[in-house]
């Protein structure tokens, strides 16, 4: 485990294990506020399961997605983190639009 502990601190270029546990209490709140959140938005928009996949696919990138990452600010900001989720919703939505970043 500590070996782990330690991959992730050089992954995330930190240096404090509080940070790490933090940084993971926020993914796990954002994970339990985004299942509640989904269940809410696709109840506003009718969305079932006899729905077609395109559909629930398509509302997922628009709506969700940026709302996940929302999200993650929100709680990170909250537990004192902002920087490092800033810095990780840009790095997320410059890999999915193909956006190079300057070293």
């Amino acid at each position: 485990m500590k070996k782990f502990w330690q991959k992730l601190k050089i992954r995330w270029g930190i240096e404090n294990d509080w940070q790490v546990a933090i940084i993971l209490l926020v993914f796990t709140l954002t994970g339990f506020s985004f299942l509640y959140v989904h269940r809410w938005i696709d109840q506003l928009l009718g969305i079932t399961a006899e729905d077609p996949f395109w559909q629930k696919a398509l509302v997922f990138i628009v709506v969700l997605l940026p709302l996940y990452n929302l999200l993650l600010l929100v709680w990170g900001t909250i537990l004192g983190q902002f920087r490092f989720f800033k810095n990780f919703i840009i790095r997320f939505f410059s890999r999915l639009l193909f956006i190079k970043q300057k070293k």
